[in-house]
């Protein structure tokens, strides 16, 4: 099952009701880490060395700086956006479809994104 990682500004109304639904899910917050303000680029690094997917709401600039990792050839876990207009309940239920029906080589070096579909 992959490891996740919150940016600084996910929503933790998500991520409890994650956990709430799967209680064996690893998440852990970039404001646990040390991470608090730390640039872009450093966080998707440290996801990276930890091998953890990271959760954001950030389009504006840590999905370039994602994009700019694969076509680098360094390692991305993968990154999961999910759209600030998306409700805390469907962000929730889609996010565990995701990890539910994935593995680990499903979010490697991928970009995907909350809600699912067109």
């Amino acid at each position: 099952m992959p490891r996740f990682l919150t940016d600084q500004n996910f929503n933790n109304d998500i991520v409890d009701g994650m956990l709430a639904g799967d209680p064996s899910l690893d998440i852990v917050r970039t404001q646990d880490c040390g991470l608090a303000q730390t640039p872009d680029e450093k966080v998707l690094e440290w996801a990276a060395r930890e091998g953890r997917v990271l959760l954001t709401h950030d389009a504006n600039t840590m999905i370039g700086y994602a994009y700019d990792r694969v076509r680098a050839g360094l390692p991305l876990p993968g990154v999961v956006m999910v759209r600030q207009t998306t409700s805390v309940a469907q962000a929730i239920d889609e996010l565990l479809i995701l990890i539910g029906a994935g593995t680990d080589d499903d979010f490697t070096d991928q970009v995907r994104y909350i809600p699912m579909g067109p």
